[in-house]
């Protein structure tokens, strides 16, 4: 089941006599239960693809569909209710609350939209027994390190169940036994839990925990990967030989 479809998308910014064209007429579908990276080097237009994918920003022309709902033509007041009921955001930044506990900033989704007390204290049980941070659940971000803090962002992604999880260089700002940590966890509640995911990164390492890789250059579709059978190890060689090609930031393993 197809749950993203993008058509004809374009994204610019400034004027007609100044436009600059970041996305350019991409076209892209995923199907529910995959997890894709969206790979580039920099300037490619890979952030800005993701953050109209997800509404975060709004394209300039061309069609998204989420499940069926076109979210290119809701209001804006509409597009709040959807993105809260319907969509997941993991940050690089974690984009915590201090103020609040790593409980109660996991619960923060099921709190806006009003689920029972019961039934939310089962789905925080069960995402953040999953994500390995339940012993931590009464301490407040400062108390706790970047991996748990990142899970801690991926716990709130996940504990509504949303359609799609949207995740912008989750691993960018955490050391590479947090980073293999976290994506771990994702691979296992995208199989476990049939979860969609889609990843923006510059790593090759984090891309190869995906089952299909996009690669974007001067905002089109430049060549795609899909993992099928192979090993984690034989598709990180295949994304590193492919982003060589590319001439993207080479990883040093």
């Amino acid at each position: 089941m197809t749950i993203l479809e993008a058509a004809k998308i374009y994204k610019y910014y400034g004027s007609k006599l100044n436009k600059q064209e970041v996305i350019k007429g991409l076209d892209l579908s995923i199907e529910k239960g995959e997890f894709v990276s969206i790979m580039g080097a920099s300037g490619s237009g890979k952030t800005t693809l993701l953050n109209v994918l997800s509404s975060i920003d709004k394209a300039s022309q061309g069609s998204i569909k989420i499940e069926g709902n076109e979210i290119t033509r809701m209001k804006e007041k509409q597009l709040a209710e959807f993105r809260k009921r319907h969509l997941g955001f993991i940050f690089q930044e974690y984009n915590l609350l201090d103020t609040l506990t790593v409980k109660e900033n996991i619960l923060l989704p099921l709190t806006v939209s009003k689920t029972p007390k019961k039934e939310a204290e089962e789905k925080f049980a069960e995402v953040a027994q999953e994500l390995g941070i339940y012993d931590v659940k009464d301490k407040y971000p400062n108390e706790i390190s970047g991996g748990q803090k990142q899970r801690t962002s991926a716990a709130r992604a996940f504990v509504h169940a949303p359609s799609i999880i949207f995740a912008d260089e989750p691993t960018g700002a955490l050391d590479s036994k947090s980073a293999s940590d976290l994506l771990n966890k994702l691979s296992q509640l995208n199989r476990k839990l049939q979860a969609t995911i889609v990843m923006v990164t510059h790593d090759p390492v984090a891309a190869s925990y995906s089952s299909r890789v996009i690669f974007i250059k001067d905002g089109q579709i430049y060549t795609q990967l899909n993992k099928g059978e192979e090993s984690r190890q034989a598709f990180f060689k295949d994304v590193m030989r492919t982003q060589a090609v590319l001439g993207g930031v080479q990883y040093e393993h």
